[in-house]
């Protein structure tokens, strides 16, 4: 069984883990925590004016549930198609800042012969749900083919451990190129060319992609990254910082640290913490991290019955004003509708070191992961 990691550019934004108990539960498996190496799981740098190695062929894209902007495709469809599969999940925050380039790659080079193909393969239960990907394809404005891989079945045949993840493939299907990560996007997108070229397509001389994201898009600040990925469920919690430690799986209510120390968290409230989220059974309760990064976000979710749950946030005890993400305002108020990332905190001063906290007004909000930009 895969033992999935996000990774960012030169550097592993969160630890190495199992796959969510959820997932896991469903496939009848479980998994291994394991901590991996970003360079070890790297491809060799491309040798210019060097052919590209042959790394294996590569396994077809069967297994889907479905497919999104696309009928299904298989070997007869990609025939003689330079392709592009880019495994990714839609609260990736890794995924999301790579997908303004492979979407800039798809438009570029379609008519070159470049076929890209998004796999989605979720980490959390709620995004095995076919509507939520549907509503995430649409929402990030994807237009290349996707299929849903709610299953892993594809995951499984490329024997893939990573989000994002890209395989690079010949007109012969073979795979001749990997990269695992944000960044690299010169390289990947020469690799691109050079297959094409192969192929006997060889696309203009153009300038590379030039890709300005914007809000949880933006590139990243690594050099100020101090936090790492942190999950809120107790099969990968770390760090937490509440007096009296986590109860798992039932309803308990915690004291919120005061001053926790870097990257220590806590919750306030009754909570139920399950394996994948924590659970607010009563409004008012706040969920408090101190973090350094230019951006915070947190994956949430509305409760059952999809009612918005509204929130407050503060940074230092106060309102964030400029510092706020795209997902309140300056004052930090905002309102989970729907089971994503947002983006809470962007820091418009120098990076440093702050309290986050996050109040939520009404109860059943879901809160599953914090991540960095």
């Amino acid at each position: 069984m895969p033992t999935p990691t996000r990774l960012a550019s030169h550097r592993l934004i969160g630890l190495a883990v199992a796959l969510a108990v959820g997932i896991a539960a469903a496939l009848g498996v479980g998994g291994t925590r394991i901590m991996h190496s970003t360079a070890a799981a790297q491809a060799p740098s491309p040798t210019p004016g060097q052919p590209l190695p042959v790394e294996r062929v590569a396994p077809p894209l069967d297994g889907a549930v479905a497919w999104l902007n696309s009928a299904p495709l298989g070997g007869q469809a990609l025939r003689g198609k330079v392709v592009l599969v880019d495994f990714w999940t839609y609260t990736c925050i890794n995924c999301l800042r790579a997908l303004p380039y492979v979407q800039a790659w798809a438009d570029k080079y379609r008519a070159q012969g470049l076929v890209v193909v998004g796999v989605h393969t979720p980490e959390f239960e709620f995004e095995q749900e076919l509507a939520n990907v549907r509503r995430a394809v649409t929402a990030l404005g994807i237009r290349y083919p996707v299929a849903v891989d709610s299953k892993y079945r594809i995951w499984q045949a490329f024997d893939n451990h990573y989000w994002p993840a890209h395989y690079f493939i010949d007109a012969q299907g073979r795979i001749r190129h990997h990269h695992f990560g944000e960044g690299n996007y010169a390289q990947s997108e020469q690799v691109i060319r050079d297959l094409l070229g192969e192929a006997g397509h060889a696309p203009p001389a153009s300038p590379f992609v030039t890709v300005s994201g914007s809000g949880a898009q933006l590139a990243p600040d690594l050099a100020q990254i101090g936090s790492p990925e942190t999950y809120l469920g107790y099969a990968r919690a770390e760090r937490f910082a509440s007096s009296g430690g986590m109860r798992a799986d039932r309803s308990y209510s915690y004291t919120a640290p005061s001053g926790p120390a870097l990257n220590r968290w806590g919750l306030g409230g009754r909570w139920r913490v399950g394996a994948e989220q924590a659970t607010l059974l009563d409004a008012g309760g706040r969920i408090v991290f101190r973090f350094h990064a230019r951006d915070l976000h947190l994956v949430l979710g509305p409760g059952a019955d999809d009612k918005p749950v509204r929130f407050i946030v503060r940074l230092d005890g106060a309102a964030p004003g400029p510092d706020h993400g795209v997902d309140c305002d300056a004052d930090g108020r905002g309102a989970v509708t729907s089971q994503r990332l947002y983006q809470l905190i962007r820091s418009s001063t120098p990076v440093g070191e702050h309290t986050f906290e996050i109040e939520f007004l009404d109860p059943q909000v879901q809160a599953f992961a914090f991540t960095f930009g």
